[in-house]
């Protein structure tokens, strides 16, 4: 989503643009924002609720949680654990009632993209049982099964992840799909820092002006919750951020975006973040969904 010329998939930075474009920070008809801590990680929760809501937002009516892991990017002692757990129990409301039900995973990205691999990654970090509950009754049979895919990207599969992820659904009959997908923020602080958890669905691509077809509710037929790391910055958002903070007078970003040509910008530690995020995510929709089972039994289910 674009705003004013700057880039962002984050529901939490569409609030703020839209709130920093209307020259106040007041509230906006059909969106509830509210703060709060969830194992350490500060939480905002944004809720849309009706269509102006949704005209302002430029995003669907629904919930977008916003986790923020600083302890875990400073590397603080049990910082891993308690990301894990505040996003798993972020996430775990969104579910649908009922706990039989098969979960599919989608890792959506290039894995051969650093940026973008944190959906594949992540379903490396994630327990799937599906084979095991069928395959294996008496031992995994309290288990929920969950199926997991990567469908890789248009350019190396000639299909859309779409196409991919309607196959599988039909094959596996799931009551939830959950798709994981590498983000764009609007400021430096929030890369790799912050995880937005979503029951809207997902447009992958549309943060990096390359939309590909809506993975939703409507468009799948079953529920879907979205994850999503940030993990770029478009370049002309970087330099609004920037001039921002240094408090200089802000030109036409729209004109000097026609000379950007479409550059994204990402931490020079980005091998090393999207690595450990995507464990987090792994871990923590592994937690999720099996409840009995904490961070030190998932580690060793899948070792």
């Amino acid at each position: 989503m674009m705003i004013s010329g700057k880039r962002t998939d984050l529901a939490v930075e569409s609030r703020e643009l839209v709130q920093e474009s209307a020259g106040a920070a007041t509230e906006i008809d059909g969106v509830i924002a509210r703060e709060y801590d969830r194992n350490g990680c500060p939480v905002t929760r944004v809720e849309i609720t009706n269509d102006e809501g949704v005209r302002a937002m430029g995003k669907p009516a629904g919930n977008y949680v916003t986790v923020e892991m600083r302890g875990l990017m400073r590397h603080e002692e049990d910082a891993f654990k308690s990301s894990v757990r505040a996003v798993a129990d972020e996430l775990t409301p969104l579910l649908p009632a009922g706990e039989t039900y098969c979960v599919l995973l989608a890792g959506l990205g290039n894995r051969d993209i650093t940026p973008d691999a944190v959906g594949p990654l992540a379903m490396q970090n994630s327990l799937v049982t599906r084979h095991l509950v069928e395959k294996m009754p008496e031992e995994f049979g309290h288990m929920r099964p969950v199926a997991a895919i990567s469908p890789g990207v248009l350019g190396t599969t000639g299909m859309e992840s779409a196409e991919i992820i309607q196959g599988a659904i039909q094959h596996t009959r799931p009551g939830a799909v959950i798709i994981i997908d590498a983000l764009t923020s609007r400021r430096l602080s929030r890369l790799c820092s912050t995880i937005q958890i979503s029951d809207s669905g997902i447009v992958p691509g549309s943060g990096v002006g390359n939309a590909r077809a809506a993975l939703n509710r409507q468009t799948l037929g079953v529920p879907v919750i979205s994850v999503g790391v940030p993990t770029v910055v478009d370049a002309v958002t970087l330099m609004a951020d920037l001039t921002e903070q240094a408090g200089q007078p802000e030109p036409d970003w729209e004109e000097i975006a026609k000379f950007s040509g479409g550059l994204m910008v990402t931490p020079k530690e980005i091998d090393t973040q999207v690595e450990t995020l995507a464990r987090v995510i792994g871990y923590a929709v592994s937690a999720a969904l099996h409840p009995e089972m904490d961070v030190d039994d998932i580690q060793a289910f899948l070792s």
